[in-house]
């Protein structure tokens, strides 16, 4: 039995200057910028919802700009199953997450736990 849930959203941003864009994102949202808890994640601005508790970044991209949602879980590996066998397929392993295609072609990105509340929020798949 593993675990999952909405994380957040991540807004991919083609850009050379992420920190106007995590300026604008964090201005439009009313929320703070920062950078994120992992000093690897140069490309990255955190922008922090006191309201729904919901993992928001602005991400450097090289691809066209547009916004994803990321599922966090306690088993990637299982997490990654069970959305196969819905019709969703591997696309690309990065770092510690896989990014996935749903059948109907948005992509996504399957992340381990990290939102303080998982374990009393999320749903558990057996």
């Amino acid at each position: 039995m593993h675990k999952s849930k909405l994380a957040g959203f991540i807004i991919d941003c083609k850009t050379d200057d992420l920190e106007t864009a995590a300026a604008f994102w964090g201005a439009a949202l009313g929320m703070k910028v920062g950078r994120t808890d992992d000093p690897d994640d140069e490309g990255y601005r955190r922008l922090h919802d006191q309201q729904n508790e919901l993992h928001i970044e602005v991400q450097k991209v090289s691809h066209t700009s547009r916004v994803h949602i990321d599922i966090e879980t306690d088993d990637i590996e299982a997490e990654v199953a069970r959305l196969e066998k819905l019709g969703a397929r591997r696309v690309e392993r990065i770092k510690r997450w896989w990014v996935m295609e749903a059948p109907t072609g948005q992509r996504f990105c399957v992340v381990r736990k990290s939102s303080p509340h998982f374990d009393a929020k999320a749903t558990s798949w057996k």
